[in-house]
C-alpha cells in the first residue's frame, strides 16, 4: 500500500482529520524537497496520527501578533534530526503546514511582499517594497531571518538584517529609523523551546491591525505550495547586513526612557540582569550602566541558548526564571533585580523589602508603579500641567489592573482601555502622531516627527492632539514614550530603575511605595486562569469554550450573581476618546460583588485566559495586611468557579 492510500485509509478509519488528509496529499504531491516526503512517511510508519494531525490540519495562521507555532515536532523524525547542532538544533525544522518552518516562513514572506507591494501601488508610491528582519537566538531563528531576506530581494525588494540577535523593541525603532516599508523579527517571544514565531510590522514600526493584517492574511493564503520551491535556497545577494549605526541609533533612543537622569546621581542603584539566555544584555546593560547603576548579570544565563537550560520557561512573569537573579541580589546585595524574555520585549522584576528579602512584583505593579512615578514626574517637570489634562493619555489594555484607571484618574489625565495586544497601544500612538500632523498641515507647516526633540513633541501633542505619557499590559510589558511603537523591555528597565533610585533616595522601598498606592486608592489584586488546549483537539476546546460564552453567557459564580456581561465581538464599544473598539472574542464579566474578570483565547499560544480583578476600600486606620488577606481568599474561591465552568463548557 502506496503512502498516499494510507493516508487515505488513516482518514476513513478517523485517525486523520478531513482537512489533515488533504493537506498531506497536497504536500505529497508537491516539488518539495525530498526528506519532507521521507519525514511524512516515517510519522506514517509509526503511526503518529496525533503529531500528523497537529502538524497538518490547517495552514498556520497569522493572530493577534503575526504567527508563532512549533518549529521542532513532538515527535521528531530521524530525518528532520539529522545530524543535531551544537545547542541541539535539528537539520530540519518539523514538516508540516501548521508548524514554523521554511516552507511557511517563504510563504508568510511572499504573501507580505504582495500586500506591501499593493499598497504602494494603490498610494501610488513609486516604491521599492523594503524590509528589516530580526531574529532573537531560538532554533532556526538566523536561518529563517536570512531565508525571509534571500526571498525579499527574490522578489524585488530591498532588506535589512542585523549581523546577530536583536530585540523585538529595536526591530520597531529600526522600521522607522530607516523609513522601511514594513519589519519582521523571527522570535516566540517567551514560548518554550520547541517554538518559532513570524512577528509582522507596517511602515509606523508597530505590529500589524486592521486592515493590514486582514490583507496580509488574503495575501499570505494565497500562496500556492507550488510557489514555494523557487525560495527555499537562501541567496546573501543585495541583503544589506546593518552595522553599528543601527545599534547606537537604537540605545539613544532607548535611553530616552529615563524622564529624569538626575535621580542616579543621588544614589547607588545595585542591579541584578538576566536576559534568560535572550538578545536582552546586548542593549538592557549598556542602559543600566550608562544611567550610573551598578549592574551585576547572572552568568549562567548571560550566553545565547535556544534551549534556555537553567529554566522551565524563559519567562520573567514566572518566579522559577527569577530564581538565579535573586540568588545572585542576595550574594551582592542589589536593591532590585530585573529579567527580560529571550527577545526583550518583556520585563519582570524583585524589590528588595524593608524586611531585607527580595519580593517578585507583578506586571499590573510595574505597570501601576510606573504610570504613578511618571506621571508625577512629568508634573514636576512642568511637561504636563500639575492639575492634569485631558491632551495626555495612559494607554493600557482592558486586561490590565483597573487601579491604573483610578490614578490616570487621580491625576486627570485621559486613561485609554484597549484590546490585548501592545499593536493597539500603538495604534494610538499613531492616531494621536496623525492627528498631530494633520492640524499642523492645515496651518502650512510640515513636521518631521521622529526628528522632533520629545519635549517639544509632547508639547505640539498637547495642543494639537493628545500626549501618550505611559502605556503598558498585564503581561510585563511596557512603552516609555512613541520612539518605539512595541513593548520594550530595554527601556522598561531603565524606567524602572530611574524609579527604583528614586525611591531608595529618600529612604523608602519600592513596597512601602506600592501600599501607599493602594492606601490612596484601595487594594487592587489580580489573578489568571490560564488552561492550555494544544492541538487540533485543543483548538476546538477553545472554539466551544469562545462560542458558549456567547450563546450561553455565565449567570454566576459561587453564589456571587453576574451583574453585566460585555462581549466585545457583538456589541459596539468605545474608548475615552470616544473611537469604537474592533470586534474581537473577548467577554468582560462583572460580579455583584466588585470583582470582574476577562476571558479571551490567546492570539500566540494555545490556551485559553481569564484575568480576575478584585479591589476593596482601605479606610483610612485598616491594616493592610488583613485586607489583603480577605481579598486573597475570595479571589481564590472566584477563580476556581470560573475555572471549573470553562473546563467543562470546553468538554461539551
Amino acid at each position: 500500500m502506496s503512502i498516499e492510500e494510507r493516508i487515505q485509509k488513516a482518514g476513513t478509519d478517523g485517525e486523520l482529520l478531513e482537512s489533515t488528509v488533504a493537506n498531506l496529499t497536497e504536500w505529497l504531491a508537491a516539488d518539495l524537497p525530498e526528506w519532507v516526503g521521507q519525514s511524512i512517511t516515517e510519522l506514517v510508519d509509526q503511526a503518529a496520527w496525533d503529531e500528523l494531525n497537529d502538524r497538518f490540519y490547517r495552514y498556520l495562521a497569522f493572530g493577534t501578533g503575526g504567527m508563532r507555532g512549533r518549529t521542532i515536532g513532538r515527535v521528531v523524525t530521524e530525518t528532520e534530526a539529522g545530524e543535531l547542532g551544537p545547542l541541539g538544533t535539528p537539520t530540519h525544522a518539523a514538516a508540516g503546514c501548521n508548524v514554523l518552518n521554511d516552507f511557511t516562513v517563504v510563504r508568510a514572506t511572499v504573501g507580505l511582499f504582495r500586500y506591501v507591494s499593493g499598497f504602494l501601488k494603490n498610494q501610488e508610491r513609486v516604491e521599492i517594497p523594503t524590509i528589516v528582519i530580526a531574529h532573537d537566538v531560538r532554533h532556526f531563528s538566523r536561518h529563517f531571518c536570512e531565508l525571509a531576506a534571500s526571498t525579499w530581494v527574490k522578489l524585488g525588494g530591498d532588506a535589512f538584517i542585523f549581523d546577530g540577535p536583536r530585540s523585538t523593541p529595536q526591530l520597531s525603532f529600526s522600521v522607522r529609523w530607516l523609513g522601511a516599508n514594513c519589519g519582521v523579527v523571527i522570535t516566540a517571544s517567551h514560548n518554550p523551546p520547541h517554538d518559532n514565531g513570524f512577528k509582522a510590522y507596517f511602515e509606523d514600526g508597530a505590529q500589524v491591525v486592521p486592515p493590514h493584517d486582514t490583507g496580509i492574511v488574503d495575501q499570505v493564503n494565497a500562496v500556492p505550495l507550488s510557489e514555494l520551491g523557487q525560495f527555499l535556497e537562501v541567496s546573501p545577494d543585495r541583503v544589506v547586513t546593518l552595522g553599528r549605526a543601527a545599534d547606537d541609533a537604537y540605545l539613544s533612543a532607548a535611553a530616552e526612557a529615563a524622564i529624569d537622569e538626575n535621580v542616579f546621581d543621588k544614589t547607588t542603584l545595585g542591579v541584578g540582569y538576566t536576559n534568560i539566555h535572550g538578545v536582552g544584555g546586548l542593549a538592557s546593560v549598556p542602559l543600566l550602566a550608562h544611567a550610573g547603576c551598578r549592574v551585576c548579570e547572572v552568568p549562567s544565563q548571560a550566553a545565547f541558548d535556544p534551549r534556555f537550560p537553567t529554566v522551565k520557561s524563559p519567562n520573567p512573569e514566572n518566579a522559577e526564571a527569577l530564581e538565579l537573579a535573586i540568588q545572585l541580589a542576595d550574594e551582592k546585595g542589589l536593591d532590585v533585580i530585573m529579567g527580560t524574555d529571550p527577545d526583550c520585549d518583556r520585563m519582570g522584576c524583585a524589590v528588595r523589602g524593608s524586611d531585607g528579602k527580595m519580593h517578585l512584583l507583578t506586571g499590573n505593579q510595574i505597570g501601576s508603579l510606573l504610570a504613578d512615578y511618571r506621571l508625577g514626574k512629568y508634573k514636576e517637570l512642568g511637561w504636563i500641567p500639575r492639575e492634569g489634562s485631558d491632551r495626555v493619555a495612559l494607554v493600557k489594555t482592558f486586561v490590565s489592573t483597573p487601579l491604573q484607571d483610578a490614578i490616570g484618574k487621580a491625576h486627570g489625565v485621559k486613561v485609554i482601555n484597549t484590546l490585548t495586544g501592545f499593536k493597539w497601544i500603538a495604534g494610538k500612538i499613531r492616531g494621536y502622531e496623525e492627528k498631530l500632523r494633520a492640524s499642523l498641515l492645515d496651518n502650512g507647516i510640515g513636521l518631521d516627527y521622529d526628528a522632533t526633540p520629545f519635549e517639544s513633541r509632547a508639547r505640539l501633542l498637547q495642543e494639537h492632539s493628545t500626549f501618550y505619557a505611559f502605556g503598558s499590559e498585564e503581561s510585563y510589558g511596557y512603552l516609555p514614550n512613541d520612539y518605539v511603537r512595541d513593548k520594550d523591555g530595554n527601556a522598561a528597565c531603565l524606567m524602572f530603575a530611574e524609579f527604583c533610585a528614586a525611591v531608595k533616595a529618600t529612604g523608602e522601598t519600592v513596597l512601602d511605595r506600592l501600599d501607599a498606592l493602594y492606601r490612596q486608592h484601595g487594594y487592587f489584586t489580580e489573578g489568571t486562569i490560564n488552561l492550555y488546549y494544544e492541538g487540533a483537539s485543543g483548538a476546538e476546546k477553545i472554539k466551544r469554550i469562545l462560542s458558549t460564552y456567547r450563546s450561553d453567557p455565565p449567570q454566576e459564580f459561587a453564589g456571587v450573581a453576574v451583574s453585566e456581561f460585555k462581549d466585545f465581538g457583538v456589541q459596539d464599544i468605545s474608548d475615552a476618546d470616544g473611537e469604537l473598539i474592533p470586534k474581537q472574542d473577548l467577554y468582560v464579566v462583572s460580579l455583584a460583588n466588585g470583582f470582574s474578570y476577562a476571558a479571551r483565547g490567546s492570539g500566540t499560544e494555545p490556551k485559553m485566559k481569564f484575568y480576575v480583578f478584585a479591589n476593596a476600600p482601605v479606610p483610612q486606620g485598616a491594616d493592610l495586611v488583613q485586607v489583603k488577606s480577605d481579598l486573597a481568599t475570595e479571589l481564590n474561591r472566584i477563580k476556581d468557579a470560573i475555572k471549573a465552568d470553562a473546563q467543562a463548557r470546553a468538554e461539551g
